[in-house]
């Protein structure tokens, strides 16, 4: 039975042949299962071996180091959209308000109806009616 007495021992005795069949459900489960529960949104390239632990360390190492920059790229992406949302919102907002203004003005310096000032102001009706009721306090 293998005993651990130093932090290579079990690298060594994964590396046997007679533990081919175990390195190659450990190396499917962190692939399959590991991975993808700990960083759902990367992607993992195949792995040619799966009872080779040297090539899932290798490409392992070299992807690790590239995930920082992808969590970053990812992070600003997801402001930029963020950011063109409430750019919208806010556009959005500022277009009613003005719409509201003009509605304003046409109540108090004309004799519009409801209607005629909604269509004009693409508003509807019971928004005129509220802005009206609301000048004439």
């Amino acid at each position: 039975m293998w005993e651990p007495d130093s932090s290579g021992e079990m690298g060594k005795w994964l590396s046997g042949t007679e533990q081919a069949n175990l390195r190659r459900a450990i190396i499917i489960w962190f692939y399959r299962v590991f991975l993808p529960n700990r960083a759902p949104e990367l992607e993992f390239p195949e792995v040619s071996d799966f009872t080779n632990l040297h090539e899932v360390h290798d490409m392992l190492a070299e992807r690790i180091k590239k995930w920082p920059e992808l969590w970053e790229e990812r992070g600003r992406e997801e402001g930029r959209q963020e950011g063109r949302q409430e750019g919208r919102q806010e556009a959005e907002m500022r277009a009613l308000e003005s719409k509201r203004n003009a509605a304003r003005k046409l109540i108090a310096l004309t004799e519009m109806s409801d209607q005629l000032i909604a269509e004009i102001e693409e508003l509807p009706v019971e928004e005129v009616e509220k802005l009206r009721a609301e000048t004439q306090h």
